[in-house]
């Protein structure tokens, strides 16, 4: 048995620690979008990412937060629908995003995973959520919960995305605004503050390293490989 690796030499690069942690910085606020999972008049998914909006814009945040209604059922329209172009110019616009659902009979609900279903792993060579950050929320009409958070981490890490540590579930979420539909002081609001900090942190942190971050040796092998097949076609 040898101990020398079976690795491709020209695919394969050392590490190199002054890109990874001298990279150029961009000096504008972090780019978040907010997602929300409920058309209700009185939509609390919805009330509780304008709240997220409002913290992440004190934390020197640019926020964009994308109206479902209108949206229809993935293959049910082509990719040029209006309501899709517009979601998926936002995700491509974001460097993070924040999704929010309600927990509909123990689960995330259908307007959510459709939001997340019309986002392409790949839009005209770009992958468009690979390697930005995630903060994912629920709310609750009953008793605290956490599976809708936990479904919307798989689906992050589907997506490629780089979900936070940190999550928020408000239980009975009809409690915790006001009549002016404003999130009432209240340890599960400390958590969402919490958890937009860490969001913004995690986005400053990753979003300038995000090529050196996402450069894979299986990838670079890979392309390689295709270019030498494209190659020996056209001598053929």
């Amino acid at each position: 048995m040898t101990d020398t690796p079976n690795i491709q030499e020209d695919h394969f690069n050392s590490i190199d620690e002054s890109r990874l942690l001298s990279p150029k910085r961009a000096t504008h606020g972090p780019r978040i979008l907010l997602l929300y999972g409920s058309l209700r008049p009185r939509s609390f998914s919805r009330l509780m990412t304008e709240e997220a909006a409002r913290i992440l814009t004190r934390l020197g945040a640019e926020t964009r937060t994308y109206n479902p209604t209108g949206l229809p059922l993935p293959d049910d329209a082509a990719p040029e629908h209006p309501k899709v172009q517009e979601l998926r110019d936002l995700v491509s616009w974001s460097e993070g995003m924040v999704w929010c659902s309600p927990e509909r009979h123990g689960a995330m609900t259908g307007i959510m995973k459709t939001q997340i279903d019309w986002i392409p792993l790949s839009l005209g060579g770009v992958r468009p959520t690979q390697g930005k950050t995630l903060a994912v929320m629920q709310v609750s009409g009953g008793s605290q919960s956490f599976n809708a958070v936990n479904q919307l981490r798989i689906l992050g890490r589907w997506m490629r995305l780089l979900t936070i540590p940190n999550q928020s579930s408000t239980p009975k979420a009809f409690l915790e605004f006001d009549e002016d539909d404003r999130m009432k002081p209240s340890p599960f609001y400390d958590r969402v503050v919490d958890v937009m900090e860490e969001l913004v942190k995690f986005t400053l942190l990753t979003r300038d390293n995000k090529d050196y971050l996402l450069d894979r040796y299986s990838e670079r092998k890979e392309s390689a490989e295709d270019l030498s097949k494209r190659v020996n076609q056209k001598a053929i």
